[in-house]
């Protein structure tokens, strides 16, 4: 009798979590929601040379504007720094902001790349979005800055 009280309950937790994703509102994003606040820096401990610096972020997840769907990729961050870089675990909470934000593969890639130049003002930056596959087709999106003199 318990296991299919336990099961019962089981399902029915289930349905509601199913019942609550579907009523959940996904947004298209615009300027306000933007979450540049969320980064932080650090000084460059070798501002005098230029070293190219990696970041590779591999559960980057976004929703797609037009279905609803999740968008899964992996994003990696090059760059060459300045005065300033980015803190990693301000990074982290900056791209699970984007979790339940509908945006195209194009805007959120331009719009990542806008605020951590914007924060960092690097001598060179580039930044490469390679979405997983859906219906068959992947996706990669490259952005890059240049620092003019």
């Amino acid at each position: 009798m318990h296991g299919l009280r336990n099961a019962y309950r089981t399902r029915s937790t289930f349905n509601g979590f199913i019942r609550n994703r579907r009523e959940q509102k996904q947004t298209i994003m615009s300027e306000n929601e933007a979450s540049r606040e969320l980064l932080e820096t650090f000084e460059n401990p070798h501002p005098h040379r230029d070293y190219v610096m990696e970041t590779v972020c591999p559960e980057f997840t976004s929703v797609c504007p037009k279905t609803g769907q999740p968008d899964y990729g992996t994003l990696i961050i090059t760059y060459i720094p300045d005065k300033v870089c980015f803190e990693l675990k301000s990074l982290k909470m900056y791209l699970q902001s984007y979790r339940n934000v509908g945006a195209f593969y194009e805007d959120v890639t331009n719009r990542i790349l806008d605020d951590l130049v914007a924060i960092t003002d690097p001598r060179w930056m580039e930044l490469r979005a390679e979405f997983t596959p859906r219906g068959g087709i992947s996706s990669t999106v490259t952005v890059s800055h240049h620092k003019e003199d």
